[in-house]
């Protein structure tokens, strides 16, 4: 049984129909997009704070955010609770990029579940909830969620 759960899961990160960058050119890349949601859905952040968050090398975040700073998709700002690091926060630019994108992969998840119910997509959901949490939980590492007041909001 696990084994075929292993195999579906590795199909869903080779399929990426919702990301198929030869459809619309100009997407972020993918550590940027992972990296602006997670800016953009818990507030400022340090490369300390990010690091912990994706549970990586602070080098490595280090690198990512670089870019992000370099092409005006983030900003260093002062810490809103005066501590001594300097956090990134996403700027208007990153904002627009981020909605973007993400109405694109959108379009694309819209176009895969095309002939599924409701119900089956909410099941779905319901469902990769739970996995994920069930993940954060083992990781430690609990990724925030907006309020959507369903079932499965946080």
């Amino acid at each position: 049984m696990l084994e075929r759960l292993e195999r579906e899961l590795t199909l869903i990160a080779r399929h990426q129909v919702m990301a198929r960058r030869d459809q619309v050119g100009g997407r972020l890349e993918k550590s940027a997009y992972l990296l602006l949601n997670r800016i953009d859905s818990g507030g400022a952040m340090s490369i300390g704070q990010l690091a912990e968050a994706f549970g990586l090398d602070t080098s490595t975040v280090n690198r990512q955010t670089a870019a992000l700073l370099r092409s005006g998709l983030a900003e260093r700002v002062a810490d809103p609770d005066g501590g001594m690091a300097r956090k990134l926060r996403i700027t208007g630019a990153g904002k627009d990029r981020l909605a973007a994108d993400r109405a694109f992969y959108l379009n694309g998840l819209s176009r895969v579940l095309a002939e599924w119910t409701p119900q089956e997509i909410q099941q779905f959901e319901d469902i990769l909830t739970r996995f994920n949490r069930s993940i954060e939980a083992l990781e430690g590492r609990e990724w925030p969620r907006p309020e959507s007041g369903g079932a499965a909001s946080a």
